[in-house]
């Protein structure tokens, strides 16, 4: 790495030391940000003694919260619609006030199109269970007034067959009956779930005292609710019922029971013509759900493709903000202070970075770079690489080594795929071990760059621990002689098979009595 990386030393952790930056109060934003790229700087928190809200940036890291707050509800809406965020091949820079506009405008616009979609929805959900009641409830009306009018048809013929001189004085008393005294009845349909319906039946019956008439018929195929939005099986019912008691009864257990209401006509012929009515309706509505579905889906497709992006631009400004609240802030306002951890060799590469984040934001006057002596404990920094950075995590989860300590790292490098391969020891396994990382390691570079899922990102990580684990296993499965867990004589037969007949006789006799104590045993 030139003259500023030094060899890597692989058994000490690196010195290091206290580092002390003047950073004008214009250039702190992309110096902090180049920091942070460079990555060789641990800022200490020098505003301890201060809560969240009281710091310098509060404001801007609760702006980008917010933002964030923005990039969740949009992935939750990808998510149910199964649109996979994928990055676009070409990323425009932008900037973060114009990104807080947009994330605004987009949000804005999702709002409206789901509150839009969610009334449209209820709404067709509402027409279907009122097309099913008036087909439900108008064959029971229909075959109620075609067994009413046979009957009175029959009646009718009785008549005319028993005439004698007692007729006309029944037709008269039957005439001159007031019709003022005749019991009119009333009706309500609506649909209750299934489950329901037997509780429905039985609380209507006792809170009526059995005044009341109800038929119900079974929905085949469950229909979708328009309250929950959920798939119920349901059954049509019709409740007749004489006063406005009772009504008032029936009306607050269907609400109770979560029953639908829906207005029925008497007449035949206007529910024909309600029943095509509805489907005018409902095939209107369909259509203006799937176009809003359309939009829905080419806006979130928009957002997909740069929501990466913009996730990665939102958690890199918010950190940079939480590491500026992190400096102190001078007497002169002009200026903020900060002061951190960094190895010695990387006195040189912070400097350029100092020069180039000065140069970038224009600014007047650069940072000024000082080291501090101090008799402070400096952090532990150990430096790694692509092979050697998975057995420092491997260690680094039991715990980290003090300074300038020797690296156990290093000779986990060793013991921790040979430990392994005695405990799985089978030369098959490990060769398919073997060809599964060979070719991980052989596309890192193209996988690198992707975005894998939880279990491929670590078996991606520990690659090259996984291939030293598969060559130890192959090496210890030749010892073991296991070969997908079957013997593979490779070097002849085994030392310890029985060739005298009293060695197997002992053997049998010792297999039996191993079997009658696990008997025992259970």
């Amino acid at each position: 790495m030139g003259e500023c990386c030094p060899p890597m030393d692989l058994f000490r952790s690196e010195p290091m030391q206290l580092v002390q930056i003047i950073i004008p109060i214009e250039s702190a934003h992309l110096t902090v940000s180049y920091l942070g790229d460079l990555g060789l700087l641990q800022f200490k928190d020098l505003n301890a003694e201060k809560s969240p809200f009281q710091r310098t940036y509060a404001a801007q890291i609760k702006r980008c919260a917010e933002m964030a707050r923005k990039l969740r509800f949009f992935k939750d809406q990808m998510l149910k619609a199964n649109l996979p965020s994928s990055k676009s091949k070409r990323q425009v820079d932008v900037n973060v006030d114009d990104l807080e506009v947009k994330l605004g405008e987009f949000e804005a616009e999702l709002i409206e199109i789901n509150s839009n979609s969610e009334k449209l929805q209820r709404s067709y959900n509402e027409l279907i269970e009122y097309k099913l009641v008036m087909e439900k409830a108008g064959e029971f009306f229909h075959s109620a007034q075609s067994s009413a009018a046979l009957q009175q048809r029959e009646n009718e013929s009785r008549h005319i067959g028993d005439e004698s001189l007692d007729t006309p004085l029944l037709l008269e008393q039957e005439a001159s009956t007031d019709p003022s005294k005749q019991v009119k009845l009333g009706f309500l349909t609506g649909l209750v779930p299934r489950g329901k319906s037997l509780a429905f039946e039985r609380i209507l019956f006792r809170a009526t005292r059995g005044n009341v008439f109800l038929r119900q018929a079974v929905v085949e195929n469950p229909v979708t609710d328009p309250v929950s939005g959920e798939k119920v099986e349901k059954n049509v019912f019709v409740v007749f019922y004489s006063g406005e008691r009772a009504k008032n009864k029936i009306l607050k257990i269907c609400e109770a029971f979560g029953a639908n209401r829906y207005s029925f006509p008497e007449d035949l012929g206007r529910q024909a013509q309600m029943i095509t009515s509805v489907s005018g309706r409902i095939s209107e509505l369909k259509t203006t759900i799937d176009i809003g579905l359309l939009h829905q889906g080419s806006l979130l497709q928009t957002i997909g493709e740069r929501f990466e992006h913009w996730n990665l631009l939102v958690r890199k400004e918010k950190s940079i903000y939480h590491h500026l609240n992190m400096l102190s802030l001078d007497v002169t306002k002009k200026c903020l202070v900060a002061e951190g951890w960094s190895p010695i060799f990387a006195s040189k590469q912070i400097q350029d970075a100092l020069q180039r984040a000065a140069f970038d934001s224009n600014s007047q006057v650069g940072a000024i770079f000082q080291v501090l002596h101090t008799q402070e404990a400096p952090p532990t920094y150990f430096r790694t690489n692509k092979f050697t950075s998975s057995f420092q995590e491997i260690v680094e989860a039991y715990g980290v080594a003090k300074y300038q300590e020797a690296n156990p790292a290093v000779y986990t490098i060793v013991t921790f795929p040979f430990l392994f391969a005695v405990m799985f020891g089978d030369w098959g396994h490990g060769i398919c071990l073997l060809l599964a990382t060979l070719y991980l390691i052989g596309r890192e570079r193209k996988l690198s760059s992707q975005k894998l899922g939880d279990i491929m990102e670590m078996a991606f990580g520990g690659r090259y621990v996984i291939l030293l684990m598969a060559i130890f296993s192959i090496y210890t499965g030749l010892i073991y002689n296991e070969f997908f867990s079957v013997p593979f004589e490779l070097f002849g037969s085994s030392a310890y098979a029985c060739r005298d007949l009293s060695c197997r006789y002992m053997l049998k006799l010792w297999i039996c009595l191993c079997c009658l104590h696990v008997l025992n045993c259970l």
